[in-house]
Protein backbone atom coordinates (compact mmCIF):
# COMPACT_ATOMS: atom_id res chain seq x y z
CA UNK A 1 0.00 0.00 0.00
CA UNK A 2 2.35 2.49 0.47
CA UNK A 3 5.00 1.93 -2.09
CA UNK A 4 1.90 1.98 -4.25
CA UNK A 5 0.84 5.35 -3.19
CA UNK A 6 4.34 6.55 -3.22
CA UNK A 7 5.47 5.12 -6.51
CA UNK A 8 4.80 8.90 -7.95
CA UNK A 9 6.33 10.84 -5.46
CA UNK A 10 9.91 8.81 -5.70
CA UNK A 11 10.03 9.43 -9.15
CA UNK A 12 12.50 11.96 -10.04
CA UNK A 13 11.71 16.00 -11.22
CA UNK A 14 13.08 15.23 -14.63
CA UNK A 15 10.13 12.27 -14.74
CA UNK A 16 8.03 14.13 -13.81
CA UNK A 17 8.20 17.17 -16.09
CA UNK A 18 5.84 15.52 -18.44
CA UNK A 19 3.60 16.28 -16.98
CA UNK A 20 -11.52 20.39 9.39
CA UNK A 21 -11.68 24.29 8.94
CA UNK A 22 -15.17 25.65 9.82
CA UNK A 23 -17.51 27.69 7.11
CA UNK A 24 -17.05 31.30 7.45
CA UNK A 25 -20.59 32.61 7.95
CA UNK A 26 -24.21 31.16 7.64
CA UNK A 27 -25.61 30.39 4.64
CA UNK A 28 -26.60 33.18 2.49
CA UNK A 29 -29.58 33.88 0.04
CA UNK A 30 -29.28 33.48 -3.75
CA UNK A 31 -29.30 36.35 -6.11
CA UNK A 32 -32.42 37.02 -7.86
CA UNK A 33 -32.73 34.85 -10.91
CA UNK A 34 -30.36 32.03 -9.28
CA UNK A 35 -32.16 30.20 -6.50
CA UNK A 36 -30.95 27.56 -4.58
CA UNK A 37 -30.30 24.55 -6.00
CA UNK A 38 -30.27 26.21 -9.79
CA UNK A 39 -27.23 26.75 -12.13
CA UNK A 40 -26.84 29.63 -13.96
CA UNK A 41 -28.55 28.78 -17.02
CA UNK A 42 -25.63 30.80 -19.37
CA UNK A 43 -21.88 31.36 -19.48
CA UNK A 44 -20.51 34.19 -17.85
CA UNK A 45 -17.48 36.24 -18.62
CA UNK A 46 -14.44 35.22 -16.62
CA UNK A 47 -12.26 37.52 -14.52
CA UNK A 48 -9.18 36.92 -12.29
CA UNK A 49 -7.89 38.98 -8.96
CA UNK A 50 -4.38 38.10 -7.55
CA UNK A 51 -3.53 38.01 -3.74
CA UNK A 52 -0.26 37.47 -2.32
CA UNK A 53 -1.80 35.31 0.58
CA UNK A 54 0.98 33.29 3.05
CA UNK A 55 0.39 30.42 5.75
CA UNK A 56 2.50 31.65 7.68
CA UNK A 57 6.19 31.71 6.24
CA UNK A 58 5.19 29.94 3.07
CA UNK A 59 3.54 31.59 -0.08
CA UNK A 60 0.29 30.97 -1.33
CA UNK A 61 -0.22 33.54 -4.14
CA UNK A 62 -3.75 33.03 -5.66
CA UNK A 63 -5.17 33.90 -8.97
CA UNK A 64 -8.95 33.86 -8.13
CA UNK A 65 -11.02 33.56 -11.43
CA UNK A 66 -15.00 34.14 -11.31
CA UNK A 67 -17.87 34.74 -12.90
CA UNK A 68 -17.40 38.73 -14.36
CA UNK A 69 -19.99 41.07 -15.90
CA UNK A 70 -19.61 41.37 -20.03
CA UNK A 71 -20.20 39.18 -22.82
CA UNK A 72 -18.97 35.53 -21.95
CA UNK A 73 -16.07 34.23 -24.07
CA UNK A 74 -12.50 35.52 -24.60
CA UNK A 75 -9.53 35.39 -22.32
CA UNK A 76 -10.12 35.94 -18.20
CA UNK A 77 -10.20 39.80 -17.56
CA UNK A 78 -8.06 41.27 -15.17
CA UNK A 79 -9.98 42.96 -12.36
CA UNK A 80 -12.80 43.42 -14.30
CA UNK A 81 -16.33 43.94 -12.37
CA UNK A 82 -18.03 40.63 -10.79
CA UNK A 83 -21.15 39.23 -11.90
CA UNK A 84 -24.80 39.78 -10.70
CA UNK A 85 -25.12 36.40 -8.27
CA UNK A 86 -23.76 34.52 -5.47
CA UNK A 87 -21.29 31.71 -6.39
CA UNK A 88 -19.45 28.84 -4.93
CA UNK A 89 -15.72 28.49 -4.51
CA UNK A 90 -14.58 25.78 -6.30
CA UNK A 91 -10.28 25.43 -5.98
CA UNK A 92 -8.27 24.14 -8.76
CA UNK A 93 -4.45 23.21 -8.17
CA UNK A 94 -1.89 22.95 -10.98
CA UNK A 95 0.44 20.39 -11.46
CA UNK A 96 4.31 20.14 -11.29
CA UNK A 97 6.00 22.92 -13.30
CA UNK A 98 2.97 24.38 -14.43
CA UNK A 99 0.76 27.26 -13.37
CA UNK A 100 -2.57 28.40 -13.13
CA UNK A 101 -2.13 30.17 -16.72
CA UNK A 102 -1.33 27.06 -17.86
CA UNK A 103 -4.88 25.68 -16.63
CA UNK A 104 -7.25 27.78 -18.27
CA UNK A 105 -8.66 25.20 -20.43
CA UNK A 106 -10.13 23.94 -16.89
CA UNK A 107 -10.79 26.85 -14.93
CA UNK A 108 -12.11 29.23 -17.36
CA UNK A 109 -14.76 26.06 -18.30
CA UNK A 110 -15.72 26.58 -14.42
CA UNK A 111 -15.44 30.09 -13.91
CA UNK A 112 -17.81 30.75 -16.92
CA UNK A 113 -20.22 28.30 -15.76
CA UNK A 114 -20.77 29.91 -11.91
CA UNK A 115 -18.06 28.96 -10.14
CA UNK A 116 -15.24 31.32 -8.08
CA UNK A 117 -12.29 29.41 -8.80
CA UNK A 118 -9.15 29.98 -6.22
CA UNK A 119 -5.94 28.50 -8.09
CA UNK A 120 -2.88 28.93 -6.36
CA UNK A 121 0.70 28.86 -8.04
CA UNK A 122 3.16 26.86 -5.90
CA UNK A 123 6.62 26.07 -7.12
CA UNK A 124 5.64 22.30 -6.28
CA UNK A 125 8.06 20.62 -4.25
CA UNK A 126 7.42 16.32 -3.92
CA UNK A 127 8.21 16.56 0.23
CA UNK A 128 6.09 19.01 0.87
CA UNK A 129 3.37 16.99 -1.43
CA UNK A 130 3.89 14.36 0.37
CA UNK A 131 4.17 15.56 3.93
CA UNK A 132 1.00 17.38 3.80
CA UNK A 133 1.67 21.12 3.52
CA UNK A 134 0.63 21.75 0.42
CA UNK A 135 -2.55 20.40 0.88
CA UNK A 136 -2.85 22.60 4.01
CA UNK A 137 -1.61 25.27 1.90
CA UNK A 138 -4.60 24.45 -0.35
CA UNK A 139 -7.33 24.87 2.81
CA UNK A 140 -5.66 28.43 3.63
CA UNK A 141 -6.26 29.30 0.22
CA UNK A 142 -10.00 28.25 0.84
CA UNK A 143 -10.58 30.49 4.12
CA UNK A 144 -9.18 33.48 2.60
CA UNK A 145 -11.19 32.61 -0.67
CA UNK A 146 -14.42 32.49 1.77
CA UNK A 147 -13.05 35.65 3.21
CA UNK A 148 -13.59 37.77 0.36
CA UNK A 149 -17.03 37.67 0.70
CA UNK A 150 -16.91 40.07 3.77
CA UNK A 151 -14.67 43.04 1.80
CA UNK A 152 -13.81 44.04 -1.59
CA UNK A 153 -14.79 43.98 -4.98
CA UNK A 154 -16.00 40.35 -4.16
CA UNK A 155 -18.10 41.11 -1.20
CA UNK A 156 -21.68 39.48 -1.31
CA UNK A 157 -20.94 37.42 -4.51
CA UNK A 158 -19.24 34.08 -3.02
CA UNK A 159 -21.91 31.28 -0.90
CA UNK A 160 -19.93 30.63 2.16
CA UNK A 161 -23.04 28.78 3.75
CA UNK A 162 -22.63 25.28 1.39
CA UNK A 163 -19.16 24.22 1.50
CA UNK A 164 -16.23 24.03 -1.24
CA UNK A 165 -15.40 22.45 -3.83
CA UNK A 166 -11.67 21.04 -5.05
CA UNK A 167 -10.41 19.97 -7.68
CA UNK A 168 -5.92 20.16 -9.20
CA UNK A 169 -4.29 17.58 -11.82
CA UNK A 170 -0.99 15.50 -11.17
CA UNK A 171 0.57 16.94 -8.14
CA UNK A 172 -2.31 19.05 -7.56
CA UNK A 173 -4.64 16.02 -8.16
CA UNK A 174 -2.76 14.17 -5.25
CA UNK A 175 -3.17 17.10 -3.30
CA UNK A 176 -6.93 17.41 -3.76
CA UNK A 177 -6.89 13.54 -2.68
CA UNK A 178 -4.68 14.64 0.46
CA UNK A 179 -7.87 17.10 1.54
CA UNK A 180 -10.18 13.70 1.50
CA UNK A 181 -8.12 11.71 3.12
CA UNK A 182 -4.31 12.06 5.49
CA UNK A 183 -5.16 15.74 5.99
CA UNK A 184 -8.81 16.30 5.56
CA UNK A 185 -11.00 19.66 5.39
CA UNK A 186 -14.10 18.96 6.27
CA UNK A 187 -15.27 22.16 4.35
CA UNK A 188 -15.13 19.82 1.05
CA UNK A 189 -18.33 18.52 -0.48
CA UNK A 190 -17.32 17.93 -3.72
CA UNK A 191 -13.97 16.66 -5.26
CA UNK A 192 -12.08 16.39 -9.00
CA UNK A 193 -8.61 14.70 -8.52
CA UNK A 194 -7.44 14.53 -11.49
CA UNK A 195 -4.34 11.91 -12.62
CA UNK A 196 -3.28 11.35 -8.59
CA UNK A 197 -2.35 8.67 -6.93
CA UNK A 198 -3.54 7.17 -3.43
CA UNK A 199 -2.80 9.67 -0.89
CA UNK A 200 -3.98 7.64 1.93
CA UNK A 201 -7.45 6.08 3.44
CA UNK A 202 -10.71 8.35 3.05
CA UNK A 203 -11.37 10.45 6.42
CA UNK A 204 -14.64 10.16 8.46
CA UNK A 205 -14.37 14.14 8.70
CA UNK A 206 -14.76 14.66 5.17
CA UNK A 207 -18.12 13.52 3.17
CA UNK A 208 -17.69 14.64 -0.72
CA UNK A 209 -19.32 13.52 -4.08
CA UNK A 210 -15.61 12.33 -5.62
CA UNK A 211 -14.96 12.27 -9.25
CA UNK A 212 -11.93 11.10 -10.85
CA UNK A 213 -10.13 11.48 -13.97
CA UNK A 214 -7.23 9.57 -15.66
CA UNK A 215 -5.17 7.96 -18.73
CA UNK A 216 -5.35 4.17 -17.96
CA UNK A 217 -1.44 4.28 -20.20
CA UNK A 218 -0.66 7.12 -17.72
CA UNK A 219 3.32 6.89 -17.32
CA UNK A 220 3.37 9.29 -14.88
CA UNK A 221 0.78 8.84 -11.84
CA UNK A 222 -0.46 5.40 -11.98
CA UNK A 223 -3.75 4.45 -12.93
CA UNK A 224 -3.92 1.35 -10.82
CA UNK A 225 -3.58 3.56 -7.64
CA UNK A 226 -5.95 6.18 -8.50
CA UNK A 227 -7.99 2.99 -8.81
CA UNK A 228 -7.20 2.00 -5.53
CA UNK A 229 -8.02 5.43 -4.37
CA UNK A 230 -11.24 5.06 -6.16
CA UNK A 231 -12.45 1.44 -4.94
CA UNK A 232 -11.67 2.86 -0.97
CA UNK A 233 -14.01 5.31 -1.32
CA UNK A 234 -17.66 4.95 -0.13
CA UNK A 235 -19.32 8.27 -0.79
CA UNK A 236 -21.16 8.90 -4.16
CA UNK A 237 -18.05 8.65 -6.57
CA UNK A 238 -17.55 8.63 -10.25
CA UNK A 239 -14.50 7.54 -12.67
CA UNK A 240 -13.93 8.70 -15.86
CA UNK A 241 -11.03 6.82 -17.70
CA UNK A 242 -9.62 8.05 -20.99
CA UNK A 243 -8.58 4.37 -22.07
CA UNK A 244 -5.08 4.42 -24.00
CA UNK A 245 -4.97 8.28 -22.66
CA UNK A 246 -2.01 9.45 -21.08
CA UNK A 247 -0.92 11.82 -18.49
CA UNK A 248 -2.18 15.08 -19.87
CA UNK A 249 -3.74 13.81 -23.28
CA UNK A 250 -7.43 14.56 -22.37
CA UNK A 251 -6.85 18.09 -21.77
CA UNK A 252 -7.45 18.45 -25.20
CA UNK A 253 -10.65 16.29 -25.14
CA UNK A 254 -13.83 18.27 -24.77
CA UNK A 255 -15.65 15.51 -22.96
CA UNK A 256 -12.99 16.26 -19.84
CA UNK A 257 -14.27 19.96 -19.21
CA UNK A 258 -17.77 18.97 -20.02
CA UNK A 259 -17.67 16.06 -17.22
CA UNK A 260 -15.93 18.37 -14.52
CA UNK A 261 -18.27 21.26 -15.07
CA UNK A 262 -21.98 19.29 -14.85
CA UNK A 263 -19.90 17.58 -11.72
CA UNK A 264 -19.24 20.37 -10.11
CA UNK A 265 -22.83 21.80 -11.19
CA UNK A 266 -24.16 18.90 -9.54
CA UNK A 267 -22.45 18.47 -6.62
CA UNK A 268 -21.97 22.40 -5.37
CA UNK A 269 -26.05 23.21 -7.20
CA UNK A 270 -27.80 20.58 -6.81
CA UNK A 271 -28.48 20.71 -10.84
CA UNK A 272 -30.18 17.17 -11.30
CA UNK A 273 -30.29 17.70 -14.59
CA UNK A 274 -26.43 18.13 -14.77
CA UNK A 275 -25.96 14.78 -13.00
CA UNK A 276 -28.09 13.02 -15.72
CA UNK A 277 -25.69 14.34 -18.26
CA UNK A 278 -23.09 12.99 -16.90
CA UNK A 279 -22.93 9.57 -18.48
CA UNK A 280 -23.40 11.42 -22.50
CA UNK A 281 -20.77 13.96 -21.26
CA UNK A 282 -18.14 11.25 -21.02
CA UNK A 283 -19.48 8.97 -23.62
CA UNK A 284 -17.79 8.57 -26.96
CA UNK A 285 -14.60 6.72 -28.14
CA UNK A 286 -11.98 5.20 -25.84
CA UNK A 287 -13.55 6.38 -22.71
CA UNK A 288 -15.41 4.69 -19.79
CA UNK A 289 -17.91 5.98 -17.52
CA UNK A 290 -18.16 4.16 -14.35
CA UNK A 291 -20.66 5.75 -11.09
CA UNK A 292 -22.02 5.29 -7.99
CA UNK A 293 -24.27 8.08 -7.20
CA UNK A 294 -26.00 6.92 -4.54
Amino acid sequence: MTMQRRTFLAMSAAGAAGAGLSLLGAGQAWAAGTPLGAAPSTPFAVGVRRYDWKRGSRPCTTYVYYPAAGTAGGSPVTNAPVAGGVFPVYNFTHGWGSSPQNSLFIIKALAAAGFVVPAPHFNHNFGDVNNGNTSKDVSQVLTNTLALNGSGPLAGHINTGIGVGVSGHSLGGMVTHGLLTSWPDSRIISANPQSCVDMGNPASSVRAKVLFVHGDRDSTTSYSSARHAYNEMRWPKAFLTFVGGSHTSFWSDQRFPRTVVDWARWTMYGDTAARDRLPADAAGSKTKWEAQLG
